[in-house]
């Protein structure tokens, strides 16, 4: 393995154990000018403000259809801490 790869190696294991550290959720502005949220998943989820205005514009709405269809959902349990 050679000495970049070991650097690049340590960096994403460090960026790794930041990531694991931080348990709650984050905003960010995106580089492309999107608003992204971490900590729901594995991946931010990202969208645009005139995005994110319809959404938050669909509150009622999505809580209802989660409400209504409550026995249909799945509710993915949290990861333990020695994941």
């Amino acid at each position: 393995m050679s000495t970049n790869e070991m650097n690049e190696l340590v960096a994403l294991r460090a960026e790794n154990a930041k990531l694991k550290a931080n348990k709650g959720s984050s905003i960010k502005v995106s580089a492309k000018g999107g608003v992204s949220v971490y900590g729901l998943g594995r991946w931010p989820v990202t969208l645009y403000l005139t995005q994110w205005e319809k959404l938050l514009d669909q509150v009622d709405a999505i809580r209802a259809f989660l409400e209504a269809n409550r026995s249909l959902l799945k509710v993915k349990e949290q990861q333990s801490e020695a994941a």
